[in-house]
Parts: structure tokens; sequence; C-alpha cells
């Protein structure tokens, strides 16, 4: 395998890696309107994902830089032409990232709720923009001779994309409610977010299986590509969906949750396997797409870069699986020890008494 190829499964590993992660906790941040009914339900819900929420964000990271490294001509096509639509999930990454931190920063009701929904709003939009912009990459967009992107912001937007988008919210939501229902433990956001998924289930799996399907005849049709390959992610897409669909059914919140995620997965693989070995399909005139040969960095760039990735990336995958393993336990809403009780010396302050009893020595 070519290093141009090689970088091409990378960049779509590191897209898969960014949707799984941080496909979870924008579900979550959809669903506090209709999960939560108090500030304590919110609050808990928000608990569900914040040691780990900033983390998954390294993975967009990644996959923007190496998208940089070692295919500029691909980004630089590709941020200038859909400039409004990228700046547009910036804000909206940004403006969540502030929610997380300023709706806890007063008590009063109206500024809580308002960061609440600059939250939901955030994540269902960064979502479906995402969804559109990626699907647009394979559907196409007009690009001239010289490799410039000619079209606007409306050039983004066709029913393959919109379905993308569409899919993409639609995953992400059930992905975010299984999420719920398996780190609550015998509370009514639980509860509630296993019903949820179940209802979830069947309209998520029906976006997702057709989002398959079409990106399967687009990358035919527009992309002149075969069957053999995008059947075979075709059919696993679609056992991956419908194990998901039964999981939920079935209350079985971790293998719904590995399903859902291996739904997502193969979601991402499919668009890179019918995109491949172009990266930007030409509307204009088909010769004129952007092709991991024509838009690669040169020989010793890729070179070094792997040499670099094959060194770090290990580490990056070391420091996820240890946040999560240490953020493992469930949130339940009670009052638990803190890492300052753990750690507090023997003999020190004496312990509080039980609740609604008498101190232990009395």
């Amino acid at each position: 395998m070519s290093l141009q190829a090689t970088w091409f499964v990378l960049i779509c590993g590191l897209w898969s890696a960014y949707f799984v992660t941080e496909g979870f906790d924008f579900g979550v941040g959809m669903l506090v309107p209709v999960l939560a009914r108090t500030e304590e339900d919110r609050a808990a819900m928000f608990a569900a994902i914040g040691p780990v929420w900033d983390g998954n964000e390294v993975w967009l990271l990644i996959a923007g830089g190496a998208t940089f490294a070692a295919f500029p001509q691909w980004y630089a096509t590709m941020f200038s032409g859909f400039y409004i639509a990228l700046l547009a999930i910036l804000v909206l990454l940004i403006v969540r990232v502030v929610s997380f931190e300023w709706r806890t920063k007063s008590a009063h009701a109206a500024w809580r709720g308002l960061w609440t929904w600059v939250n939901v709003i955030a994540s269902y939009g960064a979502p479906l923009f995402w969804g559109i912009g990626l699907a647009s990459l394979l559907y196409g967009t007009p690009i001239a001779a010289n490799q410039e992107f000619t079209g606007s912001f409306w050039s983004l937007f066709s029913v393959y994309s919109v379905l993308a988008g569409l899919a993409v919210v639609a995953l992400f939501a059930l992905h975010g409610a299984v999420y719920l229902g398996l780190r609550g433990r015998h509370d009514a956001v639980r509860a509630r977010a296993q019903a949820l998924a179940f209802r979830l289930a069947v309209p998520a799996a029906l976006l997702g299986a057709a989002f398959l399907v079409a990106t399967l005849t687009v990358g035919v049709t527009r992309n002149h590509q075969g069957v053999g390959g995008g059947l075979v992610v075709l059919v696993l897409g679609v056992v991956a969906v419908l194990t998901a669909l039964v999981c939920t059914w079935q209350r079985r919140p971790a293998l719904a949750f590995g399903a859902t995620a291996a739904t997502i997965v193969l979601a991402v693989v499919m668009l890179f396997v019918e995109l491949y070995p172009r990266v930007m399909v030409s509307s204009s005139a088909f010769a004129n797409s952007l092709t991991v040969h024509n838009a690669a960095s040169g020989h010793y760039t890729l070179t070094v870069m792997t040499v670099a990735t094959v060194l770090l990336l290990p580490i990056v995958f070391a420091y996820q699986f240890w946040t999560y393993r240490v953020f493992r336990v469930r949130v339940t809403g009670e009052t638990s020890v803190t890492p300052a009780d753990i750690l507090a010396p023997r003999g020190g302050r004496p312990p509080d008494p039980p609740r609604g009893g008498a101190r232990p020595d009395a």
C-alpha cells in the first residue's frame, strides 16, 4: 500500500474515532430537553460526559492536522470552499464548550436555561453540518481545473448530503441515549434514557440504512466506483444497525452501545470506500477531482509523518483508555466519596455522621 493510501485510511480511522467518541456526548446534549425534568437531572446528564467530552475532541484536531500535513491541497480546497459551514461548526463547538462552564456560574434558572439550550442547539447543529460537509466530498462540488472551489455555501446541499446530516444526528442521538442507559444506575434518567433509546432505534436504523444505500448509489453514479467493496461494507453496516436495534429492544445497553459505535464506524468507512481514490469529487468536470495522488504531500513528508505517528499515536490511545478507565464508575447522582476523602490521612477530621443517625462514637 502506498503512503498516500495509508494516510487516506488513517484519516478515515481518525474521523471514525471522532464520530464514535464525540457522537455519544453530542447525543447526550441533544436529549437534555427530552430526558431531564429537574436541574438535578440536567446536572447528572452533563456529569455523565463531563470527564470525557473535552478529550474526545482531540480526534478532530488530529484528523484536521493529518489532512493538512498529508493532503495539503485537499485541506486548502475543502477549507476554503466549505468556509461558511466549517465556520458555523467552529462557532457551535466553541459555544458548546462555553455552555459547559458557564451554566454553573449562576444558580438563576434563566441563566442555566439559556446555556442549557445553547448546548442543545450546538449538539444538534455541529453533527448536522458534519454530515452535510463530509457527504458533499463524495456527491461533488464545483472545482476548477486549478483545484479551486468555485461554488458557494449552497453547493453543499443536496438530497444526499441532507440525508447524511439527518442520519448522523439520528445515530448520535441513539448513541447518546444508549450511553446514558449504560452510565446511569437505578435512577429516573437512566430509565427514561433506555425507554427513549427504544423509541429512537427504529428511525435511527432506517436513516442509517438509507444513508448506507445512498452512499453506495452515489459512489457508483457520481464517482465511477464498482459495487463490490461498497456492498461488503453495506452488508456489515446493515447488520450493525439491526444489531443495535435488537439490543436496544432487549435492554442490553453494553451490546447496544457497541453496535451503535460499529454502525457509526461503518458509515464513515462506507463514505471513504466510495470516495477512494478521490478525496473531493468535482461536479463541474470529473477530471478536476482531487485524488490521493494530486492532493498529497511529497514522499519525504509522508515518511516523516508515518514515523512520528507510529511513535505518538499509541500514546493518545493509551491516554484515552486510561481516562475512560479512571472515570468508568457509573454516574448515580448520589453523594460519593471524593478523591480528597480517599487521600485524607487517617486520624484527621472525624468522619461525618451517617444520614439520619448519631455519630458512630455517640
